[in-house]
């Protein structure tokens, strides 16, 4: 049994990767929260006179996101009839990466499934937006889902690498049981700026990674480019590629794909979901 975290916000971008999820999940056992986080309004008021109104804003916001929760688990529940799925509804009044960090601890969270605006949402990602924050900041699988992202098969995962990589791959798991369940070939990408022999560190690395993944549909491709998320479109493109594994703590290749403002040149933001790995 898989438990998923769906954090919303009621917006079409959160509905496409509830969406998502329950097509990605199909076929397993999952308990889906779907979780609504209120933010109070910065109120400027005499201190007596705070409390009282900070307290009657948290109970009319949360009535209110249990009004919007419920109508969000029967839309679900009319166009998603799975008898492998449950749901369940969540709402918080608290900072949102306190909200997401209690709730993935307390009920055991597997999976965090996120919508994103795709390019634009990425480049303000640094500025600190939800999904942002939660791939940086909190140490669960999460799988971003970006507008364009419809899903239909899983058959071609990229999994960049610079092969910095700790010993310890079982971090590696939810990749395994992607391509266990759909089937599907791993491709394991290596994009440096100018030709050269991997060291003695990635070398080891490779053959980990090859042993790990030896049970499996697996290649390694190197890839030459100045520019790693110029590379990462190239690759996208050619391979049909659709879905990109990454280690969040493998900073040199996450930030560079991740973390950048280049909006009009770069489509796999809008296009192909991202599953972001932490230790």
């Amino acid at each position: 049994m898989k438990t998923i975290l769906l954090p919303t916000d009621f917006s079409d971008n959160s509905w496409n990767a509830i969406e998502y999820a329950l097509n990605f999940y199909k076929h397993s056992m999952c308990n889906f929260y779907l979780l609504h986080v209120n933010r109070l309004n910065d109120v400027v008021m005499e201190d007596y006179l705070y409390e009282n109104a900070q307290d009657l804003l948290v109970d009319v916001n949360v009535e209110s996101s249990k009004k919007q929760l419920k109508a969000l688990q029967k839309k679900i529940t009319l166009n998603f009839k799975n008898k492998n799925h449950k749901f369940y509804t969540l709402t918080d009044s608290n900072f949102f990466i306190e909200s997401i960090r209690h709730h993935v601890q307390e009920k055991k969270v597997d999976v965090i499934v996120m919508g994103t605006k795709g390019a634009s949402g990425f480049a303000g990602f640094i500025t600190g937006s939800n999904t942002g924050d939660v791939i940086t900041k909190v140490k669960c699988t999460t799988l971003v889902v970006p507008e364009n992202a419809k899903f239909n098969k899983i058959e071609e995962i990229a999994f960049p690498t610079d092969f910095s990589l700790s010993n310890d791959l079982q971090l590696l798991q939810p990749i395994i049981d992607i391509l266990e369940e759909k089937k599907a070939s791993l491709r394991v990408l290596n994009i440096s700026k100018k030709v050269t022999a991997l060291n003695d560190d990635q070398q080891k690395s490779k053959e980990l990674l090859e042993d790990y993944f030896y049970n499996y549909k697996h290649s390694f491709h190197f890839l030459t480019n100045k520019k790693v998320e110029d590379a990462v479109q190239c690759f996208v493109n050619s391979r049909n590629i659709d879905m990109i594994a990454m280690v969040a703590k493998n900073l040199n290749y996450f930030q560079q794909i991740l973390f950048h403002t280049k909006v009009a040149e770069i489509s796999y933001h809008t296009d192909v979901p991202f599953l972001v790995l932490h230790e």
